[in-house]
């Protein structure tokens, strides 16, 4: 078996993986408090880009969510190989239709994983009733957006599932733009008057999390799907055992893909703006490009380059992401351990640099458990 790909899983979308949700888990911090710290213009811009714009525009913290999603999407022909081979057939399509139901089955259980798990992290079990239970969340989103794209993924061939990616595209842009939003109209791309805020006010249960709308809310959720299937698309094309497909024609494809993508979201931008709380057409696109190049880093570094060790701490965050996600978003007091074993020690330090030093004592702690995990192979698996 190939080095990089072990029991099924790309090692390159690990470490992929790992990158993304390290500034979720305490990058950003690290990132913030050095800022702070030493206000040089590389750190001040790159704690810039560790917050989200107010409504239309992009930062790289924009692009953490999709790229995650993207990178499931990525996994999915990988994932279903075995049952490709058990069953015989060179497609999913061809799939019989007992193993079919099997693996929707399967996919289902993961999606409501993942639903329940998302309440749990908005805090489920705070027992606050149900008006201010958020019940729309990240990891329900995932689990929606990568259900449905497997569903297309299963059921149509290559060229059916691009149609189905730019069918969804153009049929939000369409829907966002011209059906009219009571006491606004049509096309109003705002918190209040966009049809994605009014379908959550209206049908969405709980409590939004921006009071008039919900990042990952009902209407959004559509697009999100097509930023799945750009995952899957990307994971064909490197399953392709077409011999055209060299090494080098792949990189160059792969780059190509994703400066047409940039370009068509740039462009779609003067007229359906980027933005991911809305997760706009032309957000999927552009973010989608950015998905792409940020993969031929890792697959070029790891893949071809070799440079595993160099990556490891990235698999250990990357194959455990959702425990990870989970534990950071306040089921475990990182904080509280780190101060806890170097609380007394940062002290030392210049008073302007001890936060620095604090928030890279909790990404510390949060290695050194995800390295215990992993050397006991306890996954997280969803």
């Amino acid at each position: 078996m190939s080095k990089t790909v072990i029991n099924g899983r790309l090692v390159s979308l690990d470490a992929l993986r790992g990158f993304v949700m390290f500034w979720i888990m305490s990058g950003e911090h690290v990132i913030h408090e050095l800022a702070k710290a030493a206000p040089i213009p590389v750190f001040v811009w790159m704690s810039s880009q560790l917050h989200h714009p107010d409504w239309n525009g992009i930062t790289f913290y924009d692009m953490i969510f999709p790229i995650f999603l993207f990178v499931a999407g990525v996994s999915m022909p990988y994932s279903f190989e075995k049952k490709l081979i058990s069953a015989g057939v060179s497609a999913p399509q061809e799939l019989p239709s007992a193993e079919k139901r099997k693996i929707y089955r399967s996919m289902l259980k993961r999606t409501c994983i993942l639903l329940v798990l998302g309440f749990v992290v908005n805090g489920l079990f705070k027992f606050n009733g149900f008006d201010q239970t958020r019940l729309a969340s990240v990891l329900g989103r995932i689990g929606l957006a990568w259900f449905f794209a497997g569903l297309i993924y299963l059921n149509f061939d290559l060229k059916k599932q691009v149609y189905w990616f730019v069918g969804i595209l153009i049929s939000y842009y369409l829907v966002m733009r011209f059906i009219p939003v009571p006491g606004f109209g049509a096309g109003i791309l705002t918190k209040e008057g966009s049809l994605e805020g009014y379908l959550d006010r209206m049908f969405l249960p709980g409590r939004l999390h921006s009071t008039v709308y919900d990042p990952e809310g009902l209407l959004s959720t559509i697009p999100a799907i097509a930023t799945a299937l750009l995952g899957v698309f990307l994971g064909t094309f490197l399953k392709s055992e077409n011999p055209y497909y060299s090494t080098k024609n792949k990189v160059v494809i792969m780059t190509a893909s994703a400066l047409i993508l940039i370009m068509i979201g740039l462009l779609w931008n003067f007229d359906f703006p980027i933005n991911k709380h809305l997760w706009t057409s032309s957000f999927v696109c552009f973010v989608g490009g950015f998905s792409i190049l940020f993969f031929l880093f890792f697959y070029v570094l790891i893949d071809l380059l070799g440079f595993h060790k160099l990556a490891f701490p990235l698999l250990l965050i990357g194959s455990n992401s959702i425990l990870i996600y989970m534990a950071s978003e306040g089921l475990i007091n990182f904080r509280h351990t780190a101060d806890f074993v170097f609380g007394g020690l940062i002290e030392f330090a210049p008073t302007v640099w001890q936060p620095v030093f604090g928030a890279l004592s909790v990404t510390f702690i949060q290695l050194v458990l995800l390295y215990f995990l992993y050397k006991k192979k306890w996954f997280l698996k969803v």
